[in-house]
């Protein structure tokens, strides 16, 4: 698979994971010196690794959600909660990930990570009572 066709892939897997108005903003923000920072992760993260076929998008949500609460990266965390919910967990999912984390990342990650989720449960919610 050629460069455009690993990055058309990984596009497509962007904003299925992430959603069309995520992906439409972070698009919107690419500059010449960041330009080549997003065609790399839109090829090899979205691309070559989320579209393998070892796991389903599911548990990858899972392992992100995880991953990102043990290293406190909380704005990646924000995104993947709204991935995970679009890959199919659900809120009582998602609590037991941070249920699971706080027991090998820590409490306090964990604590974080539900207020994030929370926070990012209530802008949903906020969203849908907007349609």
């Amino acid at each position: 698979m050629d460069e455009k066709s690993r990055y058309d892939a990984g596009m497509k897997t962007r904003r299925s994971v992430l959603g069309e108005a995520y992906v439409d903003r972070a698009g919107a923000g690419i500059t010449d010196f960041t330009r080549d920072w997003q065609e790399f992760i839109t090829r090899t993260a979205w691309n070559d690794i989320w579209n393998r076929e070892g796991l389903p998008r599911r548990e990858r949500s899972i392992i992100v959600l995880s991953i990102a609460t043990a290293l406190g990266a909380w704005g990646e965390f924000r995104i993947h909660v709204r991935g995970a919910l679009n890959n199919g967990l659900s809120r009582d999912d998602i609590k037991e990930v941070l249920m699971q984390a706080a027991i090998y990342a820590g409490v306090p990650a964990a604590n974080h990570a539900f207020k994030e989720a929370s926070a990012v449960f209530a802008e949903i919610d906020a969203e849908a009572g907007e349609g």
